[in-house]
């Protein structure tokens, strides 16, 4: 049995009320037990490959030819599940730690909350696979506030544009169509967070909250681009009156 420990923790106060943050799981998984082609390109959700396949926000693994090493993927597929959830948990304690409340998290119902204070806390974990080196990476997030719902997103995979094309809005994929494509590679992702977010917040159904229109932030995006990419990104007056900040170098967005 693996000892499950968090590196690289990042703490971020976003206002007096509500705090993040985010981490990679340092203890190493299961090693992937089969040979995947060298040229093969980190994945995206919906991107099949021959032996590799990512589904959204949980990851797959399939093999043509061998099922034993079918059931060594399910596997490090289960076991990853198992880190992120127990990485994000642990995570929440060193958050709560640092700014010294003691609680516990009730995870009876949507969104969660601490069960004394009430104050909100959302989630988020990602993961990848190198291919080539057979590495793979998981990293993690955590919110919390005292004020009302909250959303967290961290990914660290691209979002393919095929992808966006078939679940954004319309006068979304109008915009990002005529974007340089390392621009648009970038903002597909963003989006990406921003409705993972605001999915988590309001408890929409998939295709609904990916479907929603956020064209009119777009322009901000693609003007905090033209600055310096890893520079923090706040968008204020947004629908509700929630705040968006982009956190770049952790490659996380939250709603608060």
């Amino acid at each position: 049995m693996l000892t499950l420990s968090l590196q690289n923790i990042v703490y971020t106060k976003l206002n007096p009320i509500t705090w993040c943050a985010t981490a990679q799981i340092a203890s190493p998984l299961l090693s992937l037990t089969y040979n995947c082609p060298t040229s093969s390109k980190p994945l995206a959700p919906f991107t099949p490959l021959s032996c590799l396949t990512k589904l959204y926000s949980h990851t797959f693994y399939r093999l043509d030819n061998n099922i034993n090493s079918l059931l060594s993927a399910r596997q490090i597929a289960q076991n990853r599940r198992r880190q992120q959830r127990k990485g994000v948990r642990l995570l929440l304690q060193l958050l709560l730690v640092k700014i010294g409340i003691t609680e516990t998290l009730d995870e009876s119902q949507f969104p969660y909350r601490l069960s004394n204070s009430g104050y909100y806390v959302c989630f988020s974990h990602s993961g990848d696979v190198d291919i080539a080196s057979s590495q793979l990476t998981d990293k993690v997030a955590v919110i919390i506030s005292a004020d009302r719902a909250v959303g967290i997103d961290i990914e660290i995979q691209d979002i393919a544009w095929q992808v966006a094309q078939r679940f954004y809005h319309p006068a979304e994929i109008e915009i990002l169509a005529d974007l340089a494509i390392y621009q648009r590679n970038i903002i597909v992702r963003w989006l990406w967070q921003f409705k993972e977010s605001f999915i988590k917040i309001y408890q929409y159904k998939l295709a609904q909250g990916l479907g929603m229109s956020y064209a009119e932030i777009i322009p901000k995006l693609i003007a905090s681009l033209n600055e310096d990419y890893s520079t923090d990104t706040v968008i204020n007056n947004t629908r509700n009156g929630y705040q968006i900040t982009i956190l770049p170098c952790q490659q996380t967005v939250v709603v608060f």
